[in-house]
């Protein structure tokens, strides 16, 4: 890839987009969905704040992680969209 996150940034690329019906069969228009908070770890920085944990610890390639709704920047890339957080917007990380 050639995305490489700085610092303690994570390049995430969302999962994908919630259902086009609502449960009452209620087509929902793309500006209304609700986009989904949780995507799959392309790539992590190495850099860490002094006394912290290291974020390659934390989160590793390929981990599926839960963030903050606005915390993120958009990036388009080959035309595919992925999204740039902070250590600070990863909420959680996700098992099976």
């Amino acid at each position: 890839m050639a995305l490489k996150p700085l610092d303690d940034r994570v390049v995430v690329k969302r999962l994908d987009e919630a259902d086009e019906k609502s449960a009452g069969g209620i087509i929902i228009p793309d500006t209304a969905k609700e986009k989904p908070q949780m995507g799959k770890v392309i790539a992590v920085g190495n850099d860490a704040p002094e006394g912290r944990t290291p974020l390659q610890e934390l989160v590793k390639e390929g981990d599926t992680v839960v963030f903050a709704k606005y915390g993120s920047t958009e990036v388009k890339l080959d035309g595919e969209t992925f999204l740039i957080l902070s250590r600070g917007d990863i909420l959680a990380t996700v098992s099976n």
